[in-house]
């Protein structure tokens, strides 16, 4: 396990870098989104595209593995919006907590440090939980929350989730590149010069990115998001591993990578969501900077697990 650790200690040193930076105001919260949006719309959206242009559909899509993490992820999002209907809160809070419970970030965080601590055959599993996570569970949220406030019936339910889905940078990155690997041509050099180069920044850009916003997340409600993160972070590795290794068992490889990435600490594009339907913000800000704190361990840990 020390290791391991030694290998992820440089990939969280950046995140404690970010949230130095932001904390002592040198890094504005002005600065963070800024930076935040170039990883997201262009040096993560590179990444994607070179990875996904140089693999095909078979390499991507595992049917055994993707049941395997569909079902370990409904498993735990099913159990934090049991508990949160029995603590009496309404849907669309309840569902902010699945959320919390069950989408790591894989997006800033999984894809630059798991590719290079599992090597880079892990990316294809790895764009398939993140696509799943975007296309299937970022979905259900938006239906959860905004068809029990009744607003514009179904047919704007479904647009609103369409569009999400349209103007998503990562989907968008995705579908493209494979669109390119179809058609058996190769990217020209200097296009993939360019890719590279431009995929390169979001390794730093995106840890970077993600300590800087922690410097503004708030500690509130701890037991809410202690329980929030102890789903995140032991429930859901827990429930996909018994889902890719009994329930629907999948190549060990890429069993160990969905495991690895079901580890990840709760997304931060769970937090933008929050504020933007106005839904319980500070746990979910409270359950970011906690999970990604613990996550320092627990994703060294389950990568140990699953390397032995």
């Amino acid at each position: 396990m020390l290791e391991i650790l030694l290998k992820t200690l440089p990939f969280f040193a950046l995140i404690g870098l970010g949230y130095g930076a932001a904390r002592t105001r040198f890094f504005p919260e002005e600065a963070t989104a800024y930076l935040t949006k170039f990883v997201f719309y262009f040096a993560l959206s590179a990444m994607l595209f070179r990875f996904s242009a140089t693999l095909s559909i078979d390499q991507i899509f595992d049917p055994q593995l993707a049941m395997a993490y569909l079902w370990g992820t409904a498993f735990v999002y099913g159990i934090a919006m049991l508990v949160a209907f029995l603590r009496g809160l309404d849907t669309p809070t309840a569902a902010i907590e699945s959320q919390c419970a069950a989408i790591g970030n894989t997006g800033f965080l999984g894809v630059p440090m798991l590719a290079v601590l599992l090597g880079q055959q892990a990316v294809g599993p790895i764009i398939l939980v993140l696509s799943i996570d975007l296309i299937v569970f970022s979905s259900a949220l938006v239906i959860l929350v905004t068809g029990s406030r009744g607003t514009g019936g179904m047919g704007a339910v479904l647009r609103t989730v369409l569009l999400g889905l349209v103007k998503n940078p990562m989907i968008v990155a995705i579908v493209l590149g494979l669109a390119f690997a179809s058609t058996g041509l190769h990217l020209p050099a200097p296009a993939s010069d360019f890719l590279t180069i431009l995929g390169n920044a979001a390794t730093p850009g995106a840890l970077f990115a993600i300590g800087a916003s922690l410097a503004s997340k708030s500690a509130e409600r701890l037991q809410v998001a202690g329980w929030l993160s102890f789903c995140k972070l032991v429930l859901h590795p827990g429930l996909v591993a018994l889902g890719a290794l009994v329930v629907f068992p999948a190549d060990p490889y890429k069993a160990s990578v969905a495991i690895s990435a079901a580890a990840l600490p709760v997304a931060g594009n769970v937090f933008i969501l929050a504020q933007h339907y106005g839904v319980a913000p500070q746990r979910v800000s409270a359950s970011i900077l906690i999970s990604t704190t613990l996550s320092i361990l627990t994703v060294t840990g389950v990568i140990a697990l699953v390397s032995a």
